[in-house]
């Protein structure tokens, strides 16, 4: 189930989209939840990083489109934005944003479709991703597992330590070590829930993974950790 938004406050114009959707997932035997709200304040207000696919108007009341998807990119890196727009002026911004492109109103389905290709293609290469939501500074952010480096534990909280920022949230570690067992993560020491993928070598009392990483691995630990390391290789 592929999810999309449609931010849009002209009625006519949410409808058009939404029957497009439904057209696309016919021909292409594609399943959409589809939600529609009329304002950039309502997509922004409690964004939990629920969507696949947000289509933006741009000129809206209260929050326009492209302020509301500075306020997403902040919580979500992977959301594919499209912006609905009267006006190629306003959409080259979307750069900024990383937005995936803009159609203009009124929307023809054969200009849709084609970014609509798009979206579907990039949403269906993240599917195969494994991700988590954790939350940090109250706000709930998606993290792709690929990003991570390592997982440290730190009295209550655990720190993320992924390749563009660390981010600290709620523990405990044993949480996270649960989560991602089957998803190539392994403990090298209580304090340390590790991504196999990033271990370039394991030398006597440490663990050396990319960017100069080095981790301590505990006895209790090495055996069970060496054993991962095997079977995520093979």
């Amino acid at each position: 189930m592929i999810k999309v938004c449609i931010v849009e406050d002209e009625m006519e114009q949410a409808q058009r989209l939404k029957n497009y959707i439904n057209k696309y997932g016919n021909s292409h035997k594609d399943q959409f939840s589809i939600t529609h709200v009329l304002d950039g304040i309502d997509i922004v207000d409690d964004y939990k990083s629920q969507y696949d696919i947000v289509l933006l108007d741009i000129q809206m009341k209260h929050l326009d489109g492209m302020a509301a998807a500075k306020k997403i990119r902040k919580l979500d890196s992977d959301v594919i934005i499209i912006f609905i727009t009267s006006t190629v002026q306003y959409a080259v911004q979307g750069y900024a944003v990383d937005a995936l492109g803009y159609v203009l109103k009124p929307v023809p389905f054969t200009q849709f479709e084609q970014l609509f290709d798009k979206a579907i293609a990039r949403v269906k290469a993240k599917q195969q991703h494994v991700y988590i939501k954790v939350s940090v500074e109250d706000k709930q952010i998606k993290l792709d597992c690929d990003s991570i480096f390592f997982i440290e534990s730190q009295r209550n909280n655990v720190i993320i330590h992924c390749d563009d920022a660390d981010y600290t949230t709620l523990g405990p570690l044993k949480k996270f070590e649960e989560m991602l067992a089957e998803h190539g993560f392994s403990k090298c020491h209580n304090a340390y829930l590790i991504n196999l993928s990033f271990v370039e070598a394991v030398q006597k009392e440490y663990v050396i993974l990319s960017h100069k990483i080095s981790l301590p691995i505990s006895r209790a630990r090495k055996k069970e950790f060496m054993s991962a390391l095997t079977e995520d290789i093979l």
